[in-house]
């Protein structure tokens, strides 16, 4: 644990109230200076700490700054944190990851982003992504043997992490919309985001990147999305939980990405699918029809029956529930 952390850690402990430099070079048996250079570290990245001659060091109360500092405590495999990188502001954290995977970073590496400027979700969509109210991370995989096929497994082994995630930090139960949606009281409040590099040979995945934007406090939204979007909080001081919540995700997903193909993945998703015996609009690139949801199978593929008694089984496309209209005479 570096000296940095371990400071944010102690400020922590007191949250609110002041420690002096002395006590924290004494608790922690390094030299004054050591902890003036990490003081001046965690404000750099955007640490909320006072500090006064007479009173020594507090950081605030509400303070909620993604820094790998702040993770560390909550992170299973400490080992990960050179492998965390945190920005104030990106274009697209999945843009940025895919950068970093063609220069050769490891499999885990991590790009965070307290917002973004050009956030994207599938077919090239905005996603929104105010500051210091959501969450906005992609991880590379750099699957040993994984073929292009497979792809939607990964998709979903992130859908269900969130969703274990978000109960284990918020308490909060999550729901699934085939393929990419999570959603909390029937709103969505998660978009997974999966672009992956294939050997064209081998049709094996060279590697994968796994973007999720959660909304954790954003109280307002766009015009179009704001009747279908939701925040799991709506108080600004849960926004700690983007700390524990950016973690957990790390935790659980990369412990879970060992077994992408077992069985027990899909039966998590399925166990989690709001879709299961609905009628739905399904759209393949330029054909819409209505569509019943009878299965979703082992490879976490969607089985729908057409109209006729057709049954078709889908990897990739876009469904809608169909609503139901009332029609008064």
């Amino acid at each position: 644990m570096s000296t940095k952390q371990k400071i944010l850690t102690l400020l922590k402990k007191y949250r609110g109230k002041s420690i002096s430099g002395e006590e924290i070079a004494k608790s922690l048996n390094i030299s004054r200076t050591a902890v003036w250079k990490a003081v001046n570290a965690l404000k750099n990245d955007g640490h909320d700490i006072s500090s006064a001659i007479s009173r020594g060091y507090a950081i605030s109360d509400t303070d909620n700054i993604l820094s790998t500092a702040a993770m560390l405590p909550y992170l299973r495999d400490q080992s990960l944190e050179p492998q965390i990188h945190i920005h104030k502001s990106l274009e697209s954290t999945n843009k940025t990851a895919k950068e970093m995977a063609l220069a050769g970073c490891e499999h885990g590496t991590v790009v965070i982003a307290d917002t973004q400027t050009a956030g994207k979700g599938r077919y090239d969509r905005s996603f929104y992504s105010p500051p210091e109210s959501g969450l906005y991370m992609s991880i590379v995989l750099k699957p040993k043997s994984l073929n292009m096929a497979d792809a939607t497994l990964v998709t979903a082994a992130a859908a269900v992490s969130v969703c274990k995630s978000i109960q284990l930090v918020t308490g909060k139960e999550t729901k699934i919309k085939w393929i990419n949606d999570i959603l909390y009281n029937d709103k969505k409040v998660c978009g997974i985001l999966t672009e992956a590099v294939a050997n064209i040979e081998s049709g094996n995945i060279d590697w994968i990147i796994v973007g999720i934007g959660i909304n954790v406090t954003t109280e307002s939204f766009p015009k179009e999305i704001e009747n279908t979007a939701t925040s799991l909080f709506t108080d600004e001081i849960s926004n700690r939980a983007r700390i524990r919540l950016a973690s957990e995700i790390i935790n659980v997903f990369l412990s879970s990405y060992g077994w992408i193909c077992d069985e027990k993945i899909c039966q998590e998703y399925k166990n989690r699918s709001v879709l299961l015996d609905k009628t739905v609009i399904v759209t393949e690139q330029n054909e819409s029809y209505e569509a019943i949801v009878l299965d979703i199978d082992e490879r976490c593929r969607l089985v729908v029956e057409k109209p006729g008694g057709i049954i078709k089984v889908l990897s990739s496309g876009e469904v809608s529930e169909k609503i139901k209209r009332l029609v008064l005479c």
